[in-house]
């Protein structure tokens, strides 16, 4: 089993800037895949960004040039740091691992518990 603790939403501006931060712990020497999904109310949950344990790495359109997607393997920690925040982004954020992963959210079997980023001025 893997488990994932996820930190560092919140409430910011727009135009702000938030990182949130993913640790894995358990069997993590099955991990290839990590990523974020996110959530608004009444909408389906949705890739933001993913990355291998290479680090290579696919992000949604509607963040890209504004979000980064990294990892540390040393510290089995995978990050994303997210700038010029929209109220649009305004989502609970998920955690996901996996051994293989993909773009969709049923291509991973490990999630967090989610984390609350607003974005309101």
């Amino acid at each position: 089993q893997v488990q994932l603790l996820e930190s560092g939403g919140g409430l910011v501006q727009p135009g702000g800037s938030l990182r949130l931060s993913c640790a894995a712990s358990g069997t993590i020497f099955s991990i290839n895949a990590m990523g974020w999904y996110r959530q608004a109310p009444g909408k389906q949950r949705e890739l933001v960004a993913t990355i291998a344990s290479g680090g290579s790495t696919n992000y949604a359109d509607s963040v890209k040039g504004r979000f980064t997607i990294s990892r540390d393997n040393a510290k089995n920690t995978v990050y994303l740091q997210m700038n010029s925040l929209k109220p649009e982004d305004t989502a609970v954020y998920y955690c996901a691992a996996d051994s293989v992963g993909g773009t969709h959210y049923r291509d991973y079997a490990y999630w967090g518990q989610g984390t609350q980023v607003t974005v309101s001025s």
